[in-house]
């Protein structure tokens, strides 16, 4: 597990940074952390850095927004927070989604434990003040 501390959003690079490495080897990205504490400002960044020119937004009303790369690669970012149940999931297609090839950002996995992928990285934020420590682990099932 790898921690990162940033005193505020102009260190969120750092915390990028690693993440994009791990795009090389994985395609989901579990973002665990309180309401308010950045999970869609790093989104944003990811996006912005590997190359997405849509405007980048909360899913929050949708549960998922689509994004296109430079490269016409897909990119879904799932914010999860107002999902009612598994049934809402299978109507967007989430397992289509989540089975593509496609990098897939994911806010509040909780509510999808019976569509989590086998392998993902799992991104926990805690706020401290005006202080964030983002704890990334790489899970392999």
């Amino acid at each position: 597990m790898q921690v990162l501390e940033i005193n505020n959003v102009k260190e969120l690079d750092q915390v990028s940074k690693v993440l994009l490495s791990k795009t090389k080897c994985f395609r989901h990205f579990l973002f665990n952390a309180p309401m308010g504490a950045g999970k869609t400002t790093l989104i944003k960044q990811l996006c912005e850095e590997l190359g997405v020119e849509d405007h980048i937004s909360s899913p929050t009303y949708s549960i998922v927004n689509e994004y296109l790369t430079k490269d016409k690669q897909s990119i879904y970012h799932f914010d999860l927070y107002r999902l009612n149940d598994d049934v809402e999931l299978l109507d967007i297609g989430i397992e289509e989604m989540l089975e593509s090839k496609a990098i897939c950002f994911i806010e509040w996995p909780e509510k999808i434990v019976n569509f989590l992928p086998g392998n993902y990285v799992k991104v926990n934020i805690e706020i401290e003040g005006e202080k964030r420590i983002f704890s990334i682990e790489e899970i392999s099932n």
